[in-house]
């Protein structure tokens, strides 16, 4: 694999989702942000501050999972689609390197949105004179990024053969089920049905523990996990983002056109 491709692959993609309007995602992050600043308060006296602080975060998470949905399952499709894909492939270009240069040109996309986005939020809230976890608050944007790295690479692995509504679909599901994972494995245990608690325990030990990478609902109140178990979520979406990007290799590697 050659890295100068692969960057090179991750450029490209970089300027061409940036080309796709996705910072007007920004931009309606503001708007949101400016009506949260001022219906709040009217509505929720005495809590509004607190209540800012979730819809912030929670809405930079939101909208960011959306992008790296919706964009990352038409990353191979799109290429497929119009026929780009042909003229690659003769190249000196593996489909790896396809893939892995897709992965990280949409990553650091979405790493730039939530940076934007972030800086945005923590500047309102100052301006607001509501006090906040800062250090909190941006490892929480740090592992955001890494959980949408994951997300990225579902996202992908889907698109590679299914079609882009399915995939959509199919990732969503995966991102859902990835937060409630832990509450299957004990809604199988209230089941009392050996069936039902074998098929959620499977589901757990498949699925993402997405949990894991969400720290919005502790960042807020400046708690954090220890820092051998931050080391230890991080391993995790890194290595689990690994392993579906080289899936995504194998069975793209087989796909013939």
């Amino acid at each position: 694999m050659n890295l100068i491709r692969v960057f090179t692959i991750a450029n490209n993609g970089f300027q061409e989702v940036i080309r796709d309007r996705i910072l007007y995602f920004i931009g309606f992050f503001s708007l949101l942000l400016i009506l949260a600043q001022r219906i709040i308060p009217e509505i929720a006296a005495g809590t509004h501050e607190k209540i800012l602080l979730d819809f912030g975060i929670g809405a930079i998470a939101i909208l960011s999972v959306i992008v790296a949905i919706f964009v990352g399952t038409a990353l191979i499709n799109k290429e497929i689609e119009k026929r780009t894909l042909l003229m690659l492939i003769p190249k000196p270009i593996s489909r790896a390197e396809l893939i892995l240069g897709k992965h990280l040109g949409l990553t650091a996309v979405l790493g730039v949105t939530i940076a934007i986005m972030m800086t945005i939020y923590l500047v309102t809230l100052s301006l607001s004179e509501i006090s906040y976890p800062t250090g909190a608050l941006i490892t929480a944007g740090v592992y955001l990024l890494i959980e949408l790295a994951l997300i990225v690479a579902v996202a992908i692995l889907f698109g590679v053969f299914t079609s882009s509504i399915l995939a959509t679909l199919l990732s969503f599901g995966v991102y859902l089920m990835g937060h409630f994972s832990e509450d299957l494995v004990e809604l199988g245990k209230l089941s009392e049905n050996a069936s039902i608690e074998s098929l959620t325990t499977s589901l757990y030990l498949v699925l993402p523990n997405l949990s894991r990478l969400d720290l919005k609902n502790e960042a807020v109140y400046g708690l954090l996990p220890t820092s051998s178990e931050l080391i230890s979520h991080a391993l995790y979406g890194v290595l689990y983002t690994a392993l579906l990007l080289i899936i995504s290799m194998m069975i793209f590697a087989q796909k013939e056109f």
